[in-house]
Order: C-alpha cells, then sequence, then structure tokens
C-alpha cells in the first residue's frame, strides 16, 4: 500500500482491536445493568457512541454489529434488531465531530436522532417481527397510559411510548459516552486520528477546479451496495420463498394428518346411518367428540367435516360449529365450495386429490380432503381439514423483518470494511500517483528532481497492477526527466551555437562599418535593459513574455544585417552624406528584412525568433509619428522590438564616437531621447529606458573602459 503521509499511522491493527474490545464491553456491561436493575432501558449504545467519538466508522459499526451478535447468544431475538444499531453507529459517526467539542444543540440532535432509530424505527420492527404486535412491557404499558390521555390508536401510541423511552435511553448513553471521551488523554484521540482505518469521506473536491465530483471511493461504495444490495434481495426473496413453501407444506402435512386420523376412526359401515340419522346414530357424538379434539390439537385448523359429494351438491355427514360459522346438519345437502367445485368430478368419482388453497368468504384456506372407503375400496365420503393461513401472512412479515434487518446489518458492515480496504489499496495509491502527477514539474532541473523524488517516497507496494502501473509510470517519469534534461542540454547548445552564429555575422557586418565600433553589443544590453524595465512596470505585460525577451536579446545584433549590401565608399564615408548616398543608406532597413525573410524560407517553418529578427532589422528606424523609413508606419504599427531597437540605436549612437562627430554626453543623449518621445519614440519605451538610467549608464560606463 501506499506509503503513509507525514504525521500518519499506517495499519495499527492492535490499537483499532483495544478500541472495539473496550466498546464492546462497554455495550454488554450496558445492557447486563439495565437487565439486572429491571430497568425498561437498553443502555447497550455506550460503547457505540464512544467508538464513533475515538474512530470513525470502521470501530463504530464494528462494535454496533457485534454487541447485537454477542447478545444474541443468549437472545435470539436481539440479532435481528443489528439494522437498529448499525443505522445508530452511522448518526454517531456523522455527528462525532460536533459531539466532540460539545457542541449544545448538535449533541440534542444527535440524542433525537438515536432515539428516532432506536425507538421509532426499533418499534416498527418490533411491531413486525411479533406478527403486527407490540407485546408485553413496561412500554406497551406507557402506551396504554398515553391512548388513554391522548387516544390514537394502538400502533401510534406504541410508536411513541417507545421513542419518548428511547430519549431517556440516548440521552444517558450519550452523556455517559461523551463523559469517558472528555476523561481520557487528549493525544489519545489525536493519535487515534492519524490510523488509516480512521473516518472516510464519501465526497471530494477536486482541488484543480474546487467542484465536488463523484470520487473513486464513491464509485467503490456503490459497486459494493449495489451487488450487496441485489446478492441480498435474492437471498430474501429464495429465503421467503422457501420460508411460506416450508410452511405450506406443513399445513398440508398437519391437514392430511388430520383427514387420516378421523378418517382411520370412521366406520365404513355406519356412515350411511350418520348420514341419516345424524346425532342418533350409534357412535355419532364419539366421532364427533373426536373430531372437535382433533381440531383443537392445532390453532391453524379452522373447519372439521365430514361430506359426501353428489351431483346434486355436497351431502353433510358430520360438520363442527366455529366461532366464525354454524355447523350444518347432517343430512343437509349445500352448495359446492370452491375447492370441491373445482375437483367436483374427481370427488364424485371417489378419486383422490390434491391439497388446495383458496382465498374466500371464508379467508385464506387450505383444504386436504382424505377419502374414507368401504372394504372393496368404494369412496363414501370424504374428511375434509381446512387450515387458515392466514397467520401466515403475520408469520411471513415477520420473518421478513427479521431476515431484511439481519442483512442490512451484514450489508453494512461488508460496505464499510470494503471501502476501507478499498482506500487503503486502491483508492489511496491512485490518488497518490494522480496527485504526484498534477504537482510534478519540469521547469527546471531542480524541480524535475524533487518531483522526482516525491515519485519515489510513495514507495507503493499493492502486490497487483497497481504496482506494476506505479513502476511503469516511476520509470516513464525518470525516462522523459532524463530525456527532457538531454533535450534541454542539446537546446543550450544549439542557442550557444546560434548565438555565435549570429555575433560572427554581426562582427562582420560591423567590420566593414568602421564607425560603429561595438555597437552590436550595446544596443543589444540597451534592449535588454529597456525590456526588463518595462516588464518590471507592467508595460505591454501581455507581450513581455519571458520567451519574447529573449527572442529580440539574442536577435538584436542582427538588426544592422542589412548593411551588408551597402557599398564601402558610402558607409566609411567621413563626412556627411548626400541625398542619394542617405536614400542608398536607408535601404539597408529593407535589405535586412530580405535577408532575415530568405532565412526564413530556407528554415521552412515559424520561428519568433527569426520574425523578431526581421522586425528589428526592417524597422528600428521607423518612427513614432510616421516620418521614418522605410515604410512610414506609426505609434503601435511598429513592432515592440523595432521601437526598442530605435531608442537603443539612437542612444548608442549619440554617445558613441563616429568618424563625423565626436560622443554626446550621457546627459545630452539622455535630453534627446527625452526630446524624442511621442514623436521619433513610443513614449513608453522612453520612460521604461529613463526610469533605468543608473543600469543604461553603467552599461555605457563598461563599454566605454572596454
Amino acid at each position: 500500500m501506499t506509503k503513509p503521509k507525514k504525521g500518519r499511522v499506517s495499519g495499527k491493527w492492535p490499537a483499532l482491536l483495544l478500541i472495539i474490545a473496550v466498546c464492546l464491553l462497554l455495550n454488554i456491561l450496558g445492557a447486563k445493568l439495565n437487565g439486572a436493575l429491571s430497568l425498561p432501558l437498553f443502555l447497550d449504545n455506550v460503547g457505540t457512541v464512544l467508538s464513533a467519538l475515538l474512530g470513525g466508522y470502521i470501530p463504530c459499526i464494528t462494535v454496533a454489529f457485534l454487541s447485537n451478535v454477542i447478545n444474541g447468544l443468549s437472545d435470539d431475538v436481539s440479532i435481528y434488531y443489528c439494522v437498529i444499531s448499525v443505522l445508530i453507529a452511522g448518526a454517531a459517526v456523522a455527528l462525532a465531530h460536533q459531539m466532540r467539542h460539545l457542541r449544545i444543540h448538535y449533541i440534542l440532535l444527535a440524542i433525537l436522532s438515536f432515539a428516532a432509530i432506536g425507538g421509532a424505527v426499533g418499534g416498527v420492527l418490533t411491531w413486525l417481527i411479533n406478527g403486527m404486535s407490540f407485546g408485553e412491557g413496561a412500554a406497551v404499558d406507557f402506551a396504554a397510559s398515553i391512548n388513554s390521555v391522548v387516544p390514537m390508536g394502538y400502533f401510534p401510541s406504541n410508536i411513541l411510548s417507545a421513542f419518548l423511552i428511547d430519549i431517556v435511553d440516548k440521552t444517558i448513553v450519550t452523556a455517559v459516552a461523551l463523559g469517558l471521551y472528555k476523561l481520557l488523554p487528549k493525544r489519545l484521540p489525536d493519535y487515534l486520528r492519524e490510523m488509516d482505518w480512521y473516518y472516510i469521506s464519501l465526497v471530494t473536491k477536486h482541488e484543480k477546479s474546487g467542484v465536488k465530483r463523484i470520487s473513486l471511493r464513491v464509485k467503490v461504495t456503490l459497486v459494493v451496495a449495489v451487488s450487496t444490495t441485489l446478492v441480498a434481495a435474492s437471498a430474501i426473496a429464495i429465503s421467503i420463498l422457501q420460508y411460506r413453501n416450508a410452511t405450506i407444506e406443513k399445513y398440508s402435512r398437519q391437514a392430511q394428518d388430520a383427514g387420516r386420523e378421523i378418517a382411520g376412526h370412521l366406520d365404513p359401515d355406519r356412515v350411511e346411518d350418520y348420514a341419516k340419522k345424524g346425532e342418533g346414530a350409534e357412535g355419532y357424538a364419539a366421532m364427533k367428540e373426536l373430531m372437535q379434539t382433533v381440531s383443537n390439537a392445532s390453532p391453524q385448523i379452522e373447519y372439521i367435516y365430514v361430506y359426501r359429494i353428489e351431483k346434486d351438491g355436497t351431502h353433510v355427514i358430520f360438520d363442527l360449529d366455529t366461532e366464525k360459522v354454524t355447523a350444518d346438519l347432517p343430512g343437509s345437502v349445500i352448495p359446492y365450495d370452491t375447492t370441491i367445485e373445482k375437483y367436483a368430478d374427481e370427488l364424485i368419482a371417489g378419486k383422490d386429490i390434491p391439497v388446495d388453497i383458496t382465498d374466500n368468504q371464508f379467508g385464506w384456506i387450505l383444504s386436504a380432503y382424505s377419502p374414507v372407503r368401504d372394504a372393496n375400496g368404494n369412496t363414501l365420503c370424504y374428511v375434509g381439514v381446512d387450515m387458515s393461513m392466514d397467520d401466515l401472512r403475520s408469520e411471513v412479515l415477520a420473518f421478513l423483518a427479521k431476515i431484511i434487518s439481519l442483512f442490512i446489518g451484514v450489508l453494512v458492515v461488508i460496505r464499510t470494511y470494503a471501502v476501507w480496504m478499498a482506500e487503503l489499496h486502491i483508492i489511496k495509491p491512485v490518488k497518490a500517483i494522480s496527485d504526484a502527477a498534477e504537482r510534478f514539474t519540469y521547469d527546471t532541473q531542480e524541480a524535475r528532481e524533487s518531483s522526482m523524488e516525491m515519485i519515489r517516497s510513495l514507495d507503493i507496494h499493492t502486490g497487483d497492477e497497481l504496482e506494476n502501473l506505479y513502476d511503469a509510470y516511476s520509470k516513464t517519469t525518470a525516462d522523459t526527466v532524463r530525456y527532457i534534461d538531454e533535450v534541454q542540454q542539446k537546446s543550450a547548445q544549439i542557442t550557444r551555437l546560434q548565438n555565435g552564429l549570429i555575433l560572427v555575422l554581426a562582427d562582420m557586418v560591423e567590420s566593414r562599418d568602421q564607425c560603429t565600433g561595438d555597437h552590436v553589443r550595446k544596443t543589444a544590453a540597451y534592449c535588454e535593459i529597456i525590456l526588463r524595465q518595462m516588464q518590471k512596470e507592467g508595460i505591454y505585460a501581455d507581450l513581455l513574455t519571458e520567451d519574447f525577451i529573449n527572442e529580440v536579446v539574442s536577435s538584436a545584433p542582427l538588426h544592422d544585417v542589412g548593411k551588408i549590401k551597402i557599398p564601402d565608399a558610402i558607409l566609411n564615408k567621413p563626412g556627411k552624406l548626400t541625398d542619394v548616398e542617405f536614400r542608398v543608406m536607408q535601404g539597408h532597413t529593407s535589405a535586412g528584412g530580405e535577408i532575415i525573410n530568405k532565412a526564413i524560407a530556407t528554415v521552412g517553418e515559424e520561428s519568433e525568433y527569426l520574425n523578431e529578427a526581421r522586425n528589428l532589422a526592417a524597422y528600428h528606424h521607423e518612427k513614432w509619428n510616421g516620418k521614418g523609413y522605410p515604410t512610414g508606419l506609426s505609434a503601435e504599427e511598429i513592432p515592440l522590438s523595432a521601437r526598442v531597437m530605435a531608442v537603443a540605436d539612437v542612444f548608442d549612437a549619440l554617445v558613441s564616437r563616429r568618424s563625423y562627430k565626436e560622443p554626446f554626453s550621457v546627459e545630452k543623449a539622455l535630453d534627446i531621447i527625452r526630446e524624442g518621445a511621442g514623436t521619433h519614440f513610443d513614449p513608453l519605451v522612453v520612460q521604461a529606458f529613463l526610469d533605468a538610467e543608473d543600469e543604461v549608464r553603467r552599461v555605457q560606463k563598461l563599454n566605454m573602459e572596454i
């Protein structure tokens, strides 16, 4: 698994097991104390609330579930209330943070939540488990008292009674749990909160967008929840079907056994006499008493009778009075009931018929007919036994409530541990790799080395595909970093070679002009001073990127490359140029642009570096007011690099010695630049140049010394 973050403790099973054991003991002792004092409470959630305060979901859900399992060893009904316990555990963890700080309204909310789950929901569960009855006890007596004061009916009064009693129970439980928590050394809860099994959040916030998204943890939870719920639903459905079928089979067997018992004691030779004389027939009363005894033997037996089925109807031989129905008299003929009508032909023929279940005016009835035959195998009549199936509904409902409660409790425990294991072995490793990838920086060699060290420190060892992914990611990243280092080294070499070639080319041009001296280097230095000052002051901030500055400074030496096409006689003329000679000299800008355009065409792809070199060569003699050359561009029509070079070029020309003039003082040159702002030069470029006067003087002085 992933290497824990600083301050995070991983895999501390002893601490987890100790919390579970201690809190489990508190729950059991609370229940025992409540039983010993015969209180109408429970007191079996102290450990659950305390484990929520100490350790979050893992210990809390475990304690809640195991408490019911252990109590179920002595009271099997207790196991069916595990869903109530785990729901209380979930509410306790959700409110634990606020409860730890003793925020009264949250403590009251917790007590009411616990009481609603334990009292109201638990009361409904009790009603279902008991077959739609609340049974007996103090809570039922209290409900009767409530109902006598405020008539609200049996069910609402019992739910209210359970809720009110549970408020008292959960108030005591919460107070004791908070008291125990506050008695513990402060560093113990702080230590436990650093465990890898501590509270697990379900929704994560994306660090970049700030938008809450469905996290991998939620997806894992949904997969576990859906899959286990489907399995549980299938198991519950199968269990209910099996239970129902088993109960029907049991009822069928009882009805058939009862019918055979009576048929075995019914004398075939007296059937005709019983049908004609009824109560007056010899042995009739004894036979009727036997039927009554058999009927009383099972509470599910609703009716027992002896019928002879003929085409004109059902001929009554024996019938018993019940609370619902008065018995038909012997010898009377009554219409076919539902079952007899369904199997009339078989019954008239004296055949055996299967057990039948009907839902009619007499209720939900299972009917079994046992034939009474003479010595020759002729069917004389049938003993009918009707079993009431009404109790089966409440029994199935109670069984459903029990099994659903048990399954939900188990599912919550499975989900909690499944998410925890997914957190340790899937979510954390994936998130660690994702975070490392997001924080990885390639800007500098130091940043790359630091990022690689961060990846190595993850130390993911899951022993599966995630570890393979981590190893592959680490190797790929290391290879990428190594490749970037190599590329940057090559790029630096190429840049140095490029700059060297530019300076060589510039020197070749400069060597033809005996007046310029070290002009190309100085103008490049002044350009960099101006650009950095503008960047510092936020002038043209949208254009002055680091790449732009580097490209302008590197290509600045090429601004006079066009002079290579100017004849030496004009280029090095010691005196003033004629108008014709000056126009020829002006052509060095267009010539420079053409030379670099040819270079761009030779490269065959877009190059910002060459684009700026072209701008510098072609437009550095354009003026802000549009009176420059070669094209008469004005203001911001002139590329920014050329506007910067215009200031640098003129200033260096002013302060440098030429064959036709002496150098101006720096002060005089600065005044001329200042006066040219808004006419010859971009005012903002002039402002930055003047603001960097100290740096300008340093470069100018350094070059004078050289």
